[in-house]
């Protein structure tokens, strides 16, 4: 080869990928776009002009380079639900690992979905920003080693529900900053659109509606997301049931459902067969549960499932809702009945059920107990253990990593202490590989969910009245499934087990948007002693305390560190148009 073609050919390939598992790129710009789902023109947020935003479709093990340009007029963070982030806190998105990126700012995200498959999504964890859009969906597949436990499905569908506001976010946040409940939604949307037309005194003419187009004889995969502010959603499809074979990452026991109450935050995939006649078409309907019956109507989602030689509209009555709009009895039981499929291999070989969680000990219990929004310092505050959590001004991985003094406090009560409710950045001592119980108190009036950030943990139990010792009695030690966002019903607990294997400091939150603004969550700090590395990403933004330290880099996020998958293209393009140069070149 000649030396000048060979100069030409190293200019112009691209940097070498490492070698092992693949990389996924996406390059993304979060920005506002004038959207009306519910027939009012507001601002919501979208991903390279879309609502929702692009899918994360990827295998098991594989490289995430996501490239964030912020194009809104205020500071912002994405966070990977239920992705677990395997020794990589610093990828999490939320305020008390990354200082949040601002507007007019870049900032990649790079991760490994290191040994998981499943359903999740994305959103924006800067405050209240979900309820102006921001998500997506996280579409980790089986390696082809690995089978699934079910028939390949022959097409794959997903749908973000979700309670809506008319009112932007930044409204929201004034409402509550002002001491004032956000009250009900104005509907409820599904893939960022709004009802299909079933009753015209209910829902206004001129509403956008999602449609789904379905082939008869048929099986799909749906992936269901619960993505709105506070509100659990009834989810069911008209005449079809629902067979649920996944949940968050985790391979169910295979059980058909009429409907399913879907909380905030969570996630579930169902296999549903087209094996109607297709005399019409059928509706697809997400209602709220647990409120006002003055708002119901409203607060329903209607979509259109459409067979490819249906015969006409879907028209008639919806398909009911559970008999007893406020009986959360009915809830929790179909909750109880969700269980691990233990004979199913996940990400890895090996069947789900060869860990064991019921044979180990537990080594640590917190018991956490909620209170409605209250009054802290002449503030609306919401609060875990009496205390309200304050975001500081230096994310506490770094001020954990640079011995930033004062920061935070590592006495976060494991119990009630039944005191004066007060304002702290306090949070929750663990320790590396212990196996900790956590159990969470409903003492409010609404259904709650949390979610724990780096881990999946076996759900154990649930119940009403007041958790007790004696209660461990009714634990479920064999197939609890795992999961990462649990609901817990009012005047009821939920138990928990996580095993404390992966190292970080991990977000523990209430996802309902509201209590979570007031301050409902926790972080819990996992150091491995053997384990020194930082982990420390090069493209790190300082803000807070080590403000001063971002001088140095901050010319690196004025434009992307990833190399988008339509770079790499072009590059490969001109390097075949060298080669093609200097094939016809005379020797």
């Amino acid at each position: 080869m000649p030396p000048l073609l060979l100069l030409l050919l190293l200019a112009a390939a691209p940097a070498p990928a490492r070698a092992g598992d693949p990389y996924a790129y996406y390059d993304w710009e979060v920005s506002y776009v004038s959207a009306q789902p519910l027939g009012v023109k507001q601002k919501v947020i979208a991903i390279n002009g879309q609502l929702p935003g692009p899918t994360l479709n990827v295998t098991t093990n594989w490289n995430v380079v996501v490239n964030v340009r912020n194009a809104l007029d205020e500071p912002l963070l994405l966070t990977w639900n239920g992705v677990q982030q395997r020794k990589t806190a610093w990828q999490d998105g939320v305020l008390g690992t990354n200082c949040a990126v601002p507007a007019g700012w870049n900032w990649t995200y790079t991760f490994q979905v290191k040994d998981q498959v499943g359903s999740f999504f994305y959103f924006p964890s800067t405050p209240l920003h979900r309820a102006a859009g921001g998500y997506g969906a996280i579409t980790i597949n089986n390696r082809e080693v690995i089978p699934i436990p079910f028939a390949f499905p022959d097409g794959d569908i997903t749908l973000f529900i979700g309670d809506w506001y008319n009112s932007g976010h930044k409204e929201l946040r004034r409402a509550l900053d002002g001491g004032n409940p956000l009250g009900a939604p104005d509907g409820v949307l599904i893939n960022g659109l709004g009802p299909y037309q079933y009753n015209q005194s209910v829902v206004p003419p001129g509403i956008v509606y999602e449609r789904i187009n379905v082939e008869p004889g048929k099986t799909y995969r749906f992936r269901v997301h619960n993505v709105g502010v506070s509100t659990s959603l009834n989810f069911r499809i008209q005449n079809h049931n629902l067979l649920l074979v996944e949940t968050e990452g985790s391979y169910t026991s295979q059980q058909d459902y009429t409907n399913l109450d879907i909380h905030v935050g969570q996630s579930y995939s169902f296999l549903v067969t087209m094996d109607q006649n297709a005399s019409t078409d059928y509706y697809v309907v997400a209602s709220a549960r647990f409120v006002d019956a003055a708002v119901v109507d409203k607060l329903t989602g209607v979509a259109i499932l459409h067979y490819s030689n249906s015969q006409g509209p879907a028209s008639g009555p919806l398909p009911d809702p559970p008999n007893d709009q406020y009986d959360t009895s009915f809830s929790i039981n179909q909750a109880r009945s969700i269980r691990w499929n233990v004979t199913a291999s996940g990400a890895r070989p090996n069947p789900q059920g060869s860990f064991h969680y019921g044979d180990i000990t537990v080594t640590d219990l917190y018991l956490l107990q909620s209170r409605p929004p209250e009054l802290i310092d002449g503030k609306l505050r919401a609060t875990l253990n009496e205390i309200s959590y304050i975001a500081p001004s230096t994310p506490l991985v770094l001020a954990q990593l640079f011995n930033v003094p004062g920061v935070y406090k590592l006495d976060f009560p494991n119990h009630p202490m039944n005191r004066l409710p007060k304002v702290d950045t306090s949070i929750i001592n663990g320790t590396y590989k212990d196996f900790m119980e956590i159990v969470f108190q409903n003492n409010a009036t609404t259904v709650q969910s949390y979610h724990l950030d780096g881990y999946a943990f076996f759900v154990v139990g649930m119940d009403y009245g007041l958790w007790t010792e004696n209660s461990r009695g009714t634990y479920n030690k064999w197939d609890g499934v795992a999961r990462s966002t649990v609901q817990v019903f009012p005047g009821a607990w939920t138990a928990i087990l996580v095993f404390l294997d992966n190292a970080g400091i991990w977000n523990l939150r209430v996802q309902n948007l509201d209590t979570w603004y007031l301050g409902q969550e926790v972080y819990i700090n996992v150091v491995n002693p053997e384990d020194n590395t930082s982990n420390l990403p090069d493209n790190a933004i300082f803000c807070g305390a080590l403000s001063s330290l971002q001088k140095e880099q901050s010319h690196r996020f004025q434009y992307s560190e990833a190399a988008p998958v339509p770079l790499l293209w072009r590059r490969m393009v001109s390097l075949l148009v060298l080669l093609a140069g200097f094939a016809l070149w005379p020797q």
